[in-house]
């Protein structure tokens, strides 16, 4: 029986839908509009820190007021002066700070949180279609078994895949009874696998239905031919199992290498920069009581290069996160959007860590 092409595009039930560059689209716009608030604040137009303001309550009247309560009394003196620590950012130079972060570091924080838009979505999506493709890899094998023992009862190929659509077969269920389908309207079974591989569109799928395809074609047995096929699939499907096994080892060295390099940065950020803050502070106020100038006498520590340490050591830990994650999932199953996936787990954790601490 002829089929026409527009027959054959009813029989088709076109492929799955691919919501790639939706996704695509729809984050790369969020990103630019994260990129626009990170030049706002970064030309200091706008004050979106996401850290507070570090401010002391010395009245306790529930008010801060401006100055005399803007930073923190570390000698505990009853006020605000020289010898206390401003860990935020003076943007006006009169030695009160009156922004929670730096423009620099507001702008990173938009920066980051827009890569984490821009590749968290398409990652989880195409791991989700990933595994989805990998759960119909998994019932392969089985339902060519079952086409072959059909044909060896006499069916022919287009019958037996159409008795195998009753069977269950999880997520490859529903791909055999569009073949089955197909097949009923007068597509040729050949014609329905190679309609069947390029919705699922994986080197296994092809290589097996064209080794099907060119053994029908040829004549034969073509129930000897799919046992084979079952077998080295199955024989394929185990080694892949195996390797991801092997790797999940060295992705779990990736995380804690990640994790400890995260826990330094958190050490020296809460413990040895405002170490280094206090002394520095009350140093420049001992020479200042003295009249000794620093420059001269070489006791002098420079603390204003402590918010610039503070982030670069952000900057490492995002850029860690990044680069480690595609390791991540390249070593797990050579996939750049599994490694997305995990670059973007260690970039959300990296980031809030570093945010909250």
């Amino acid at each position: 029986m002829a089929v026409s092409k527009s027959d054959l595009r009813k029989v088709v039930m076109a492929q799955k839908r691919d919501y790639t560059k939706v996704i695509l689209g729809v984050c790369g716009a969020v990103f630019a509009l994260f990129i626009i608030f990170g030049m706002l604040n970064w030309t200091n137009q706008v004050d979106w820190s996401l850290k507070a303001l570090p401010t002391t309550d010395l009245n306790e009247d529930g008010r801060i007021q401006r100055p005399q309560e803007v930073g923190i009394d570390t000698n505990e003196n009853g006020i605000i002066d020289s010898g206390d620590v401003f860990p935020g950012h003076d943007s006006n130079g009169d030695g009160i700070p009156d922004q929670g972060e730096s423009p620099t570091k507001r702008f990173l924080n938009f920066l980051f949180l827009g890569i984490a838009i821009l590749i968290g979505p398409i990652a989880f999506y195409k791991t989700k279609k990933q595994k989805d493709i990998a759960a119909i890899e998994r019932r392969l094998p089985e339902f060519l078994r079952d086409v072959a023992e059909a044909g060896r009862f006499g069916m022919t190929l287009a019958d037996a895949i159409v008795v195998a659509s009753s069977g269950r077969y999880g997520k490859l269920t529903p791909e055999i009874k569009k073949m089955a389908a197909q097949i009923e309207w007068g597509v040729p079974a050949t014609d329905s696998l190679r309609l069947f591989a390029d919705r699922v569109n994986t080197p296994l799928t092809h290589r097996v239905v064209t080794i099907v395809i060119k053994s029908s074609d040829a004549g034969g047995s073509v129930a000897d031919v799919l046992t084979m096929v079952a077998h080295d699939t199955k024989e394929a499907q185990l080694m892949q199992q195996e390797r991801e096994i092997a790797m999940s080892t060295y992705l779990a060295v990736i995380y804690i290498a990640f994790f400890v390099f995260l826990v330094t940065i958190i050490i020296l950020n809460v413990t040895f920069l405002p170490k280094i803050r206090i002394a520095g502070t009350n140093v420049a106020q001992a020479q200042a009581e003295a009249g000794i100038s620093g420059e001269i006498s070489g006791a002098s520590l420079d603390v204003t290069a402590i918010p610039n340490i503070e982030i670069a050591f952000f900057l490492a830990s995002m850029i860690h996160a990044l680069g480690d994650g595609v390791m991540a999932g390249v070593l797990q199953n050579g996939s750049i959007a599994g490694g997305l996936r995990h670059s973007f787990i260690m970039l959300m954790l990296g980031f809030l860590i570093l945010i909250l601490i």
